[in-house]
């Protein structure tokens, strides 16, 4: 059970790096395996130097062969230390997903639904990004320099002049590192920047494809993406360029240093100072290169660095956006006693209300409607009776309970939701009535039934397993709307919110919802509907009319509609236009605080 994300009351913990602590023994291993590994690959040259100082002079063939087996048996081992050092970074990576893989998604969904920064797909990508960089080949040539340090000083040993010319050298590679870290970072932040922008706009635009087809839009809406491409590929191409020619540098270096450390060698050799004589020539060529080879790969991989650091940073930025919230006592499921107390609310990351100071209340057993203009407030309002979005004053309380603070794993069962746009998902017909837990295929049917939709669904391919496709699209918008209903039935909650459940619906639809609304009553649950249509008046037992996110009226059905019409007949006698719509009724004509 995942748990409920709050607002953070301090500075968090940069969590990325505490889920690479909780890593931290299989790094020490393979840091360990890899250092063995970097000094067993001296093995070539202590071959090369035993085949020429004693293999040559003594003419043994056995000695010969004893070395090779001692040689291949080392190259074995080296080619099996790598291969666990790559599983355990794998393993590491896979740790730090399995670490934070709940929390990222978690967070994510929830700052999509406050429409914070951070809440799209990117969060995924990100978090990939992160665990495929613990892999990477550039982790292990970090994982390489404790190993050339040895082979540092062990230049220093065979001659002071091989070691400070080794060193300069692992210098001039440093050099290179940090102006490859200070001239490709910017550029390939703000690549990645413009790539992620243009994938967002290009997932928008499929997203609204019937539309951007319908009316033509295709043309500007792809030069505009085409647009956002160049940049990203602009910026990635000056940071390559930067990289490349650092990179060749590096190499160039490696490179050049086996040569000059062969002709210094030579040089001592010839004044009998070189340590071993003519064999450590060679020796002390490619033990120079084996220094240098790690910081070469470092400016090579260095982009996958890059990346790497910055897909951590955003998904730091967007964990220090919540905090997780203290475990609550499990409560009781609820009654169904709703009461909105003078709320003012905003959409999520606005500070523009769209209602001001709005109070309701319902009982069990009742039906309250709510109607108005568009841009009332209406869809607000929902939202906040079920807790997707929070009020920035006043509070929406079930059971007395705070419905924004409650645990939706643990009060989401008990409450029905039809949102004003339909969100199917792709999966069977019995998953999405069941959202997606453990399917109750009688109870599903039930659900199914009660809207009418029965005989469609069993008419179909594969009944309730049939694959209804991403948003249901294999289904009419009359058919989505009427399973998207039965997903807020399953399971008999006690509570429903229902966001214009008539919009999409035909006659016979619109009779069968009525028949809904009126089990729901009989049965006792509380029941919330918005509408624009006047049918549903009928069945309700409270009306409340909004308009400009205020309330025009609220209170008893009969005694709303009487107030309304007395509101009219007055307006009418004082030759004012007659409002076109009840939601235009002048506020402060009902008394808002009627029941």
């Amino acid at each position: 059970m995942s748990l409920p994300l709050r607002l953070p009351q301090s500075a968090p913990k940069t969590t990325v790096r505490q889920a690479l602590m909780l890593q931290r023994p299989l790094f020490i291993r393979a840091a360990a395996f890899t250092f063995v590994s970097g000094l067993l690959m001296l093995i070539p040259q202590w071959f090369m130097f035993e085949v020429y100082g004693r293999v040559l002079n003594s003419r043994n063939e056995i000695t010969l062969a004893m070395l090779l087996i001692v040689a291949i048996g080392a190259y074995v081992i080296i080619e099996l230390l790598d291969l666990v050092r790559s599983r355990m970074l794998y393993r590491a990576g896979q740790g730090v997903d399995r670490t934070l893989r709940q929390r990222v998604f978690d967070t994510a969904f929830e700052a999509n639904l406050r429409k914070l920064p951070g809440g799209s797909p990117q969060a995924f990508t990100d978090l990939k990004a992160v665990r495929d960089g613990i892999a990477s080949p550039a982790v292990g040539a970090a994982m390489d320099i404790p190993a050339a340090l040895v082979l540092l000083v062990m230049m220093f040993l065979l001659h002071p002049l091989l070691g400070v010319m080794t060193l300069v050298a692992a210098a001039l590679q440093a050099t290179i590192v940090w102006a490859t870290e200070r001239r490709t970072m910017p550029l390939l932040t703000q690549a990645s920047r413009a790539a992620i922008g243009a994938q967002a706009y290009a997932a928008s635009m499929l997203r609204n494809a019937q539309v951007v087809s319908a009316m033509g839009m295709l043309g500007p809406v792809r030069q505009r993406w085409q647009a956002r491409q160049r940049q990203f590929l602009s910026q990635q191409a000056k940071a390559s360029d930067h990289a490349g020619l650092n990179s060749t540098a590096a190499k160039l270096i490696q490179t050049l240093q086996g040569s000059m450390l062969l002709g210094a060698a030579c040089w001592l050799v010839l004044h009998n100072t070189l340590w071993g004589g003519g064999a450590m020539m060679i020796v002390a060529s490619i033990v120079g290169g084996r220094v240098l080879a790690p910081t070469a790969q470092l400016v090579t991989h260095w982009r996958s660095v890059v990346q790497a650091r910055d897909a951590a940073r955003r998904v730091d930025l967007l964990l220090s956006q919540f905090d997780e919230a203290p475990r609550a006592m499990p409560l009781p499921a609820p009654k169904g006693v709703l009461t909105v107390e003078a709320v003012v609310a905003a959409a999520p990351g606005t500070n523009l209300p769209i209602l001001r100071n709005v109070s309701l209340m319902a009982k069990p057993g009742e039906m309250v409607l709510i109607t108005g203009p568009s841009a009332s407030g209406k869809t607000c309002l929902a939202r906040l009776l079920v807790g997707v979005w929070p009020a920035g004053s006043g509070k929406v309380r079930l059971d007395g309970v705070d419905v924004f603070a409650w645990d939706k794993s643990e009060l989401g069962p008990h409450v029905g939701y039809l949102p004003q746009t339909i969100e199917l998902f792709d999966g069977t017909v019995a998953e999405n009535v069941a959202r997606f837990g453990s399917v109750d295929l009688d109870a599903v049917r039930a659900a199914v039934e009660q809207v009418g939709l029965l005989p469609t669904i069993e008419a179909l391919p594969q009944g309730f397993e049939t694959r209804i496709g991403e948003d249901g699209a294999v289904l009419s918008g009359g058919q989505r709307q009427r399973l998207a209903l039965a997903r807020a039935l399953y399971g008999q909650p006690q509570f429903l919110v229902l966001d214009e459940p008539n919009a999409s619906l035909d006659e016979a639809g619109e009779q069968q919802l009525i028949a809904v609304l009126q089990l729901l009553r009989a049965r006792g649950a509380t029941v919330v509907v918005i509408a624009h249509r006047s049918s549903l008046l009928a069945v309700c037992d409270k009306l409340m009319v909004l308009n400009d996110g205020q309330t025009v009226a609220f209170g008893a059905r009969d005694e709303v509609l009487a107030a309304l019409k007395k509101a009219n007949e007055q307006a009418r006698a004082k030759m004012q236009p007659p409002p076109g719509a009840l939601a235009t009724v002048p506020a402060g004509a009902v008394s808002r605080g009627a029941a």
